[in-house]
């Protein structure tokens, strides 16, 4: 689909529709769903941490935390252990394949990305890429990412 081009400006949809097919691409190389990578990725921030603190912040009901830890557990990237100070406290921990497993996936996807654009633009065209990096970096500083 061509871009629609108002007032010299690229419109919002045209940009998403732009976007779309590389995040879906992007996803493919993944092995595990963006929910799943996103609660590895708060316990790489805290160490370790209580489902119901995961809940609150990564803003989902308990039960769905419930299943995504559970579902880590069973892939044994992360483990559950008591709380030394509480023993009514289980904590969750990452497992050191747990804090491997984000780079391996990120690792994944600039792996496709980088060959995409290899293989696929001309030296101009990656000259453009660089220019569009540089413009849509200017469009996020400010965004709270909470």
């Amino acid at each position: 689909m061509e871009p629609r081009i108002i007032a010299g400006e690229i419109t919002t949809r045209s940009f998403f529709d732009a976007l779309r097919p590389l995040w879906r691409r992007l996803d493919a190389e993944r092995t595990m769903s963006p929910g799943k990578l996103g609660v590895i990725s708060r316990f790489v921030e805290q160490g370790q941490a209580a489902s119901s603190e995961l809940g609150a912040v990564a803003h989902v009901s308990p039960q769905a935390i419930s299943l995504a830890v559970g579902e880590l557990e069973r892939l044994e990237f992360v483990v559950r252990a008591t709380g030394d100070e509480d023993r009514r406290r289980t904590w969750t921990i990452l497992t050191v394949e747990g804090r491997r497993k984000p780079v391996q996936e990120v690792a994944a996807e600039h792996a496709w990305l980088d060959r995409a654009v290899a293989e696929r633009l001309t030296p101009e065209g990656r000259k453009a890429l660089e220019g569009a990096i540089r413009v849509l970096s200017k469009l996020g500083p400010e965004v709270s990412v909470d």
